[in-house]
């Protein structure tokens, strides 16, 4: 092992993981480093926020999806400091880790455009953790109008705000509905959860920008049909335990979620590289950095311009997969002393579900919506999941969600931000 080339991945997100395989018949030594032990399957983080599948169904320890994968190992640890003179990963739990081919794949988190104070109050939704935090408060903001004697505290309790009409945005306002409208709907005495108010708010001019206008509009329909209030041009400027102002408007809210921004996640020190707005590394065509070619950043973590964009590439798994297979590639070239390629995206379209059997889907100029939409979301999202346990227990709960209106992830567990108990 010690003559063959070392490459070390700081990440085990999906870009991680597809170069890390891709490399799996090389001879090479691959060192995958996260600070967790799962690969997270991100696009269904809001499934676990609205109860409809437990955190396992979604997350698959990345040993195990490297089990089989004899020249490659995982270190469960945090690289804090990258030595690019020594070509070194210092990490906080272990040895210094050499290389030759370094591949950070840090993926992103929650931005609050300077307003940091808002995310104890507003939290986003990155992880496991988020998750199940913005599940613990949407039941109990059910839980507590059962129990609210008075009209207009209770009809609070029953208001829910998302902030941001991107994909994350419009699936956790539908559904936040549909739980209301169907799932708990016979589950309570005192409240009535039909009653409940779901506002999606979009500081731009309409929700799913990045989607064909016409998208936009069967989205805004099909969201008006849900009983969700949708409010383009709406800017928040301050956040509290009470709800929010849009200017001066004050709107009370039992539960605030955020959906609105994202940046790369903070980088390791020392890698000294040119960042963008959104702290995403500029890399170069072949995703390496400009002063160190054998250093490669991909994924959430990258700015990546293609020659005739004015914007990087989106944040989206397919944009890592893609890129962590073409530097597993690059990788190989280096080795044999040939030259580098440039990376080509090859964009497999877009997609948004809005609510049972509501979605929309944007390949090229193909557009659908509805109930055919909400297949082909269906069918992507579980040939993309790691492991193909997971896949069998998405099917099995989704097929017992939709069939019944029932949900069973509905455990309101943790602790809030604050410290406090449930």
């Amino acid at each position: 092992m010690k003559l063959r080339k070392q490459v070390v991945v700081i990440g085990g997100g999906f870009g991680g993981l597809a170069v890390t395989r891709a490399l799996a018949r090389e001879a090479v030594q691959v060192t995958l480093v996260d600070r967790r032990n799962h690969h997270l399957f991100q696009p269904l983080l809001y499934q676990v926020a609205m109860a409809g599948l437990s955190p396992a169904e979604i997350a698959v320890p990345i040993r195990s999806v490297l089990r089989k994968q004899n020249n490659a190992r995982v270190l469960l640890a945090e690289a804090s400091r990258i030595d690019l003179a020594a070509r070194q990963v210092v990490l906080r739990e272990a040895p210094p880790l050499p290389y030759h081919y370094l591949v950070v794949a840090t993926g992103s988190c929650t931005s609050y455009f300077g307003h940091e104070d808002w995310r104890q109050v507003a939290p986003g939704l990155k992880d496991i953790e988020d998750a199940v935090e913005i599940r613990r408060r949407v039941l109990l903001a059910f839980e507590a109008a059962e129990r609210e004697p008075d009209p207009e505290a209770r009809l609070r309790y029953l208001t829910f705000v998302v902030i941001g009409g991107g994909p994350t945005g419009v699936e956790l306002a539908g559904a936040i509905a549909e739980l209301a409208s169907y799932v708990l709907a016979r589950d309570f005495r005192a409240i009535n959860p039909e009653d409940t108010r779901v506002l999606l708010l979009e500081g731009g001019a309409r929700i799913l920008n990045t989607f064909a206008p016409q998208l936009s509009d069967r989205t805004l329909r099909s969201l008006a049909g849900m009983g969700v209030e949708v409010r383009t041009d709406a800017k928040v400027t301050r956040i509290d335990r009470e709800g929010i102002f849009l200017g001066n408007e004050r709107i009370m809210a039992g539960t605030v979620l955020w959906a609105a921004g994202v940046a790369a996640s903070p980088l390791p020190d020392g890698l000294n590289a040119p960042v963008d707005r959104a702290g995403r590394v500029l890399v170069e065509r072949d995703c390496s950095l400009p002063s160190n070619p054998e250093v490669f950043c991909i994924g959430d973590a990258a700015a990546f311009f293609t020659e005739n964009d004015t914007a990087p590439l989106p944040g989206v798994s397919p944009v890592a997969m893609q890129q962590g297979r073409f530097v597993a590639r690059q990788i190989r070239r280096r080795i044999d002393a040939r030259p580098s390629e440039t990376f080509v995206y090859h964009d497999k379209g877009s997609m948004a579900t809005i609510g049972r059997s509501r979605a929309v889907v944007e390949i090229g100029q193909v557009h659908l919506s509805g109930f055919i939409a909400w297949l082909v979301w269906l069918l992507v999202h579980i040939y993309y999941l790691i492991d193909f346990s997971n896949r069998v227990f998405v099917i099995i709960s989704w097929a017992w969600s939709y069939l019944t209106y029932r949900r069973g992830a509905r455990l309101i567990t943790g602790r809030d931000r604050t410290g406090e108990g449930t």
